[in-house]
């Protein structure tokens, strides 16, 4: 290969233009925009000195008539590089990349951490072995498969990007953040506990005090911080039968005994909550079940709590997701004792990813949780509060339910249907509400086994056997979810599952 130096001027130009091509794989399509990328590629081009400090960059309109990208997109790149000190603007020659410390360079190569056989014996040491937990699981390129039956995962065609970028956005105006930007401790943002005490609640029928709300990183840590507050190796915690894997594994991290409290179509059997300290329930939606917990049995349940001085915590994970035209309460509205711990989730209708929940409880609950929150992780992120309460107050909240429920009755229908066509051997209870249905396959059908074969197919399906505490065996029982499920896939997803039911059979 020619030396540079050796080239005619026009090689040598061609040789730069690869050079710079190679640096930059820009994505027109990758939701990012090119002048995030272009600076992107820079940035990690001088940090991994790939870049030396000196180089000559090319011209704003030469590097755009390389890259295909318009003039102003380049000269933005540059003004922010330049700005962040990682380039230099020369008096008539353009830009060169800055000589940055020591540290910037050494701190950005990827090294890989030496093994050594004198390390720690992990397995030793670590006290507790989470990961031998029964836990849900998907494939991470689950989005990949044309048939994706799984559960908690949204639409992104129905987020309102545009409104909640404009919420994000007014969440960064500078008396925003002069709000936000403080620590906290173990505090909330003010607005989103109002827009909660205005908006969410009182469509479940709860009225709140600010003193009876906490925001939480999703149900998840509500649970977390519950079983640490009220549980112990002393205590006996009432799980629906089936019921939510993760709840079942933060109680019994707590030593707490299990009490399966079996599921019936309209709630769960009374008589297995004696003596339970605690129950852990979902009854406006059964997880996984998605059965309704009728007026009637939540009234009796609460009875018995009244009569046996025990506490429930009522997961209403999902609860704005009902097609019915009235929604039945929540039972901490008629909760007179405050013996109901309410759960509520805004990472479901919002997106998985925002991680927001809430929790309300006794004013005395609260502020035990408020502490021990402190001690875990402070508070969650301020300006994503800020932004979910702006969200809401300013109607996009509700907007977004409504579509939400229109999009996912629409989906039910079509499952229900396409079931009851494709798949007669499959027993399932029709979808009022919810996202995911319950389904049970004929005797002898193992559902693990179902979901393998159906993989192979491009199905994703859930295996039922992880919802119970005591699964019967073979498990026939699967969750089919559908809420991000394309509505023209429903149908041939199902019709292409009917088949393996049988192979699935021991």
């Amino acid at each position: 290969m020619n030396h540079p130096l050796q080239m005619t001027p026009p090689a040598r130009k061609q040789a730069a233009e690869r050079a710079w091509n190679q640096l930059f794989q820009l994505d027109p399509e990758g939701g990012i925009s090119l002048q995030v990328q272009i600076r992107r590629a820079f940035v990690a081009a001088i940090l991994d000195q790939r870049l030396a400090a000196g180089s000559k960059l090319p011209s704003s309109r030469m590097l755009a008539q390389q890259l295909g990208v318009a003039r102003n997109t380049v000269n933005a790149a540059y003004r922010q590089l330049a700005d962040d000190g990682l380039i230099l603007a020369q008096p008539r020659s353009g830009y060169q990349v800055a000589a940055l410390p020591e540290e910037a360079t050494r701190s950005s190569a990827p090294l890989a951490a030496p093994a050594s056989a004198n390390g720690p014996h992990w397995a030793a040491r670590i006290g507790s072995r989470y990961s031998t937990m029964r836990n849900i699981s998907k494939p991470a390129d689950w989005h990949r498969y044309p048939y994706q039956f799984i559960y908690g995962q949204p639409d992104p065609a129905l987020f309102p990007i545009a409104e909640w970028r404009a919420c994000s956005r007014a969440a960064l105006a500078v008396l925003a953040i002069r709000d936000w930007a403080a620590d906290m401790i173990d505090g909330d943002d003010v607005a989103l506990i109002e827009q909660l005490q205005r908006r969410v609640l009182p469509r479940r029928g709860i009225f709140a005090s600010a003193e009876q709300i906490m925001i939480t990183v999703g149900t998840q840590h509500a649970l977390f911080m519950l079983a640490e507050l009220l549980a112990s190796a002393h205590s006996v915690v009432g799980v629906e039968e089936p019921g939510y894997p993760d709840a079942r594994n933060i109680f019994a991290l707590r030593g707490a005994a299990l009490r399966p409290l079996p599921v019936r179509e309209d709630g769960i059997e009374i008589a297995a909550l004696r003596g339970c300290d605690l129950a852990y329930l979902t009854p406006s939606h059964q997880c996984p079940s998605s059965t309704t917990m009728s007026l009637a049995a939540r009234q009796a349940v609460l009875a018995h709590a009244q009569r046996h001085d025990q506490l429930i915590i009522e997961d209403d994970y999902d609860s704005e997701m009902s097609f019915a035209e009235t929604a039945l309460p929540a039972m901490k509205s008629f909760d007179a004792e405050g013996r109901v711990i309410y759960l509520g989730s805004l990472s479901k209708t919002l997106a998985p990813g925002l991680r927001l929940g809430f929790m309300v409880a006794a004013p005395e609950l609260i502020a035990e949780a408020r502490v021990l929150r402190r001690l875990m992780l402070r508070h969650p992120p301020a300006n994503n509060q800020r932004a979910t309460a702006l969200f809401i107050s300013l109607g996009h909240y509700d907007s977004l339910l409504g579509r939400v429920k229109k999009s996912l009755a629409e989906r039910a229908k079509i499952l229900n249907a396409a079931l009851r066509t494709h798949a007669p051997s499959l027993s399932f209870t029709p979808l009022r509400g919810g996202s995911s249905a319950w389904v049970q396959g004929p005797a002898g059908m193992d559902s693990g086994l179902l979901a393998k074969l159906a993989e192979k197919q491009g199905i994703l399906i859930e295996p039922g056997e992880l919802f119970f505490h005591q699964p019967p065996v073979p498990c026939p029982y699967f969750r089919l979810g559908f809420a991000s499920t394309p509505t023209d896939k429903i149908a041939e997803g199902i019709k292409r599952l009917a088949p393996l039911v049988n192979q699935a059979r021991l």
